[in-house]
């Protein structure tokens, strides 16, 4: 198993809205306070992303950790809280420089430069130069930790992807080889075909289950059916692992209009696309699994049977599904105050939820935009289906729920806004989605967590950011192409 050097905390995008914004005063996030960090002190490694880590100073925010603690107390002492983001940017640069003479972790080495460092001054394991000095003597054990190491590549390749050690022609193949780089990518190419890897429950069918969400007792179809049948999550694997595989651009988890059956062969797990009409497709499967969503207005995974109904359920305006779909996709997690934008007007509260209250309105301000492209989409009916098709779009839906929520819900817009552009619909919406830096980020931080075991450290931030952007550059946001590239860091070939 590889040895780790000690890190701390979650993702470093989870910093894009909290960080140490949130030590200005309580119920206060400033999507503009990581970037801050990183405008003063522009060489940290965990700076290579443009932003901190909300671990830095937070355990779980607002919650400070040992190193927010001491930065606080800096940050315009004796000042009436919470500050402005005025004044929390003009204090922030000087509470920096005074907690960087400090040891929050009382490890013998200062805040200051263990942030120099890409070490964690929260966390005593993490120090400047902490294994650093491993390399100064005689190479010993199994693996170079000095450099990469091929070997130790390849039988994490093949354990990490093929579910199987190499045999041991084909270490001793890599050891011998001058160049043993080209023999790891035909071994990375060969893993990517096992069933281990894209087979039912293989690696990527494992990505997918917090993105879909199963529930057995509710699920649809012939295979494994529950007691209430209400969709066949099995099409949300199929499609999600067939854009994940192959030379497929992983865009269209969010842009297809067309579904995807996976059939188990002689030669393995076969992915096929499938484009039936609704009456063919109530036809081909009847009414309890069927995909009732009209090809013009499918729009990926987003439009899926399963989740729209396991999202959107009964819900006139789903901010459940919207939530969900950022969190998924974008790795952006409103619970957490990630991804919101700030500025905007409060929202109209079309539902009477109270969503304009000062408690609510920090993130409904960003949440409902977000959710209105969603709204024509229909989850579970109770009721007349003439009326009303479930799990279906229609461009008339908000006015079955004037009844239950108030006559101002039959106004809610399909326009909305997502990332700081207004969209029209949901294709809009997803368009947006699927071309971000956003998508690029979450895609290839799910993968470096599988291959790495955990989210990008800060020393590795110039590896991950150089990964996203080559995935959504020249990878053309092919995943098979993105992992060639991935194995040859040194992150990955390390140990």
């Amino acid at each position: 198993m590889r040895r780790r050097r000690p890190r701390g905390g979650p993702g470093w995008l989870a910093a894009l809205l909290v960080g140490p914004a949130l030590l200005a005063g309580p119920a206060l996030a400033l999507p503009t306070a990581p970037p801050l960090v990183c405008d003063h002190l522009p060489d940290a490694p965990a700076c290579a992303g443009g932003a901190v880590d909300c671990a830095l100073c937070h355990t779980v925010p607002p919650a400070r950790s040992v190193y927010g603690a001491q930065l606080e107390g800096f940050l315009a002492p004796g000042a009436v809280r919470p500050l402005t983001p005025d004044a929390f940017a003009q204090a922030l640069p000087d509470a920096l420089d005074l907690a960087g003479a400090l040891d929050a972790d009382g490890d013998g080495a200062s805040n200051g430069a263990e942030l120099a460092a890409g070490s964690d001054p929260n966390d005593t394991a993490s120090a400047p130069g902490a294994g650093g000095d491993r390399c100064d003597g005689p190479v010993t054990g199994d693996w170079n930790v000095c450099t990469y190491d091929a070997v130790y590549v390849l039988k994490k390749i093949h354990l990490d992807v093929c579910g199987q050690s190499p045999t041991r022609a084909q270490v001793d193949a890599v050891r011998a080889a001058g160049d043993a780089m080209p023999l790891l990518h035909a071994a990375l190419d060969a893993c990517l075909d096992s069933e281990n890897w894209r087979g039912k429950d293989g690696v990527v069918w494992r990505m997918a289950h917090t993105k879909i969400r199963p529930v057995q007792s509710i699920k649809a179809g012939e295979e494994d059916p529950g007691d209430i049948p209400l969709g066949d999550y099995f099409d949300d694997y199929a499609y999600f692992v067939y854009h994940h595989t192959d030379d497929r651009d992983a865009r269209d988890l969010l842009l297809g209009n067309y579904f995807v059956a996976r059939t188990e062969g002689p030669d393995g797990t076969v992915y096929e696309p499938w484009d039936r009409s609704f009456r063919e497709e109530l036809d081909v499967r009847g009414f309890g699994p069927a995909q009732l969503v009209v090809r013009s207005a499918r729009v990926g995974m987003l439009t899926h049977r399963w989740f729209i109904m396991s999202n959107t359920m009964f819900t006139a305006i789903p901010r459940t599904t919207a939530a969900q779909a950022y969190r998924a996709y974008l790795g952006l997690d409103i619970s957490k105050l990630e991804g919101l934008e700030p500025g905007l007007p409060l929202p109209e509260d079309y539902d009477n939820k109270g969503v304009r209250a000062d408690a609510c309105a920090v993130c409904h301000t960003t949440l409902d935009p977000l959710t209105y492209p969603f709204t024509r989409y229909e989850g579970i009916v109770v009721g007349n289906f003439r009326e009303q098709l479930p799990f279906a779009y229609s461009p008339n839906r908000m006015q079955h729920y004037v009844d239950t929520d108030g006559p101002r819900v039959a106004e809610t817009p399909e326009a909305g806004r997502i990332l700081g552009q207004d969209v029209a619909n949901l294709r809009e919406w997803a368009q947006v989605a699927a071309n971000s830096d956003a998508f690029a980020q979450a895609t290839v931080r799910d993968y470096w967590k599988v291959f790495m075991g955990e989210a990008p450290r800060d020393a590795e931030q110039a590896e991950f950011v150089a990964l996203w952007q080559a995935f959504r550059g020249e990878h053309e946001y092919r995943v098979e192409r993105m992992l060639h590239a991935l194995i040859e860091t040194e992150a990955y070939g390390v140990p």
